[in-house]
């Protein structure tokens, strides 16, 4: 397994997030802060380790990163291969997406009078080191792709729950939805807590 070469960024904007949700801050609060901290860890792309930056040619790959030990919040990394794209589908929880390497489009959707769901606006398209917001409260409903036809893009997810835990849904255009729960793509954490690697020895 290859080390991350710093993986002190990782441990300090758990640390920052959780002293975040410590305060109970209002939603708007949370994810206006949270996605500044997000914003500064996606703009150094030297502390995730290669195994959970790994493309699958079948499927986009959602890999646990931390979960708190309280399941308040949730850090993963989704690795999609080019051309790769989600269903249609919603979260049910708060979440910020912050772009690592590379770049995807996010079309978000709103439901018609008819129950039919239709495209809100533009696709957004994430650049490495910009941050996008989804909630039950400002749009949950999205469908995102790999900008890229030729290459692997990453992008970094919070989630306000354990979000491979979390029952929720995908879509069909016509806005009928099947349940489901994602699950994660690897067994094992990244160990980023073994600092006695980082430190030099006593004299």
């Amino acid at each position: 397994m290859t080390q991350a070469r710093h993986p002190e960024r990782l441990r300090a904007f758990i640390g920052a997030l959780a002293e975040l949700i410590d305060g109970n801050p209002r939603e708007g609060d949370l994810l206006h802060r949270g996605g500044k901290l997000l914003a500064q860890l996606v703009s150094h792309d030297d502390w995730l380790p290669d195994e959970y930056a790994q493309p699958d040619p079948e499927r986009y790959q959602q890999f646990l990163l931390h979960a708190d030990s309280r399941q308040r919040f949730s850090i993963v990394s989704f690795v999609w291969g080019p051309g790769q794209s989600t269903p249609i589908h919603d979260h049910r929880v708060w979440g910020l997406i912050g772009m690592l390497r590379g770049s995807e489009f996010s079309q978000g959707f709103e439901r018609a009078p008819d129950g039919r769901l239709v495209a809100e606006g533009t696709p957004i398209q994430l650049l490495p080191g910009q941050v996008e917001v989804v909630s039950p409260k400002v749009g949950d409903i999205h469908q995102v792709n790999n900008a890229h036809s030729d290459q692997v893009s990453i992008s970094i997810h919070v989630y306000g729950a354990n979000i491979g835990a979390v029952r929720r849904a995908v879509y069909q255009p016509d806005g009928s939805e099947k349940l489901f729960i994602s699950g994660y793509s690897n067994a094992y954490l990244p160990n980023i807590w073994d600092v006695s690697k980082e430190k030099s020895p006593a004299l």
